[in-house]
């Protein structure tokens, strides 16, 4: 077991399956195709991003250093929360982007989802989860690899 400690942005408590990207996230490149769909899961899209791409990312906890992309980014996250077919947890490395903040705060607001968000877990986080790795995230900001 190694454990984390990171900023919590959006606090909750859960147990959850990691995917880890190593890159930057591109929201709308990643949600996109199944938001179009109306899919029950998001399977990753982002051809660019080998690390999840054709993953199920659904209620897994998304390991990554920022997201990227578009100014739609927010929007996109906030969209798949309302749809319940998010992540559920962002565990950042780096320090949470605009874009990713202002759609996790609109989905906790306007959704009321339970999705997390954890920044600053730093980059031995990333070079260390893996993906498939079970994850205990508690309210304080604390990730545990178990």
């Amino acid at each position: 077991m190694k454990t984390f400690k990171g900023r919590v942005l959006a606090a909750g408590s859960i147990t959850a399956e990691a995917v880890v990207s190593h890159q930057g996230v591109n929201s709308l490149a990643t949600f996109q195709g199944s938001v179009l769909k109306g899919s029950k899961t998001v399977i990753a899209s982002d051809q660019n991003n080998p690390d999840i791409f054709q993953k199920d990312i659904t209620g897994k906890a998304l390991c990554l250093p920022v997201t990227i992309g578009s100014t739609t980014g927010g929007l996109v996250i906030q969209t798949v929360c309302s749809m319940k077919i998010n992540p559920s947890a962002f565990l950042f490395s780096e320090h949470i982007d605009s874009l990713a903040a202002s759609g996790i705060v609109l989905a906790r607001v306007w959704e009321n989802s339970p999705v997390i968000a954890i920044d600053q877990l730093g980059k031995e986080f990333l070079e260390t989860v893996k993906t498939g790795d079970q994850l205990k995230i508690d309210e304080d900001g604390t990730v545990t690899i178990l």
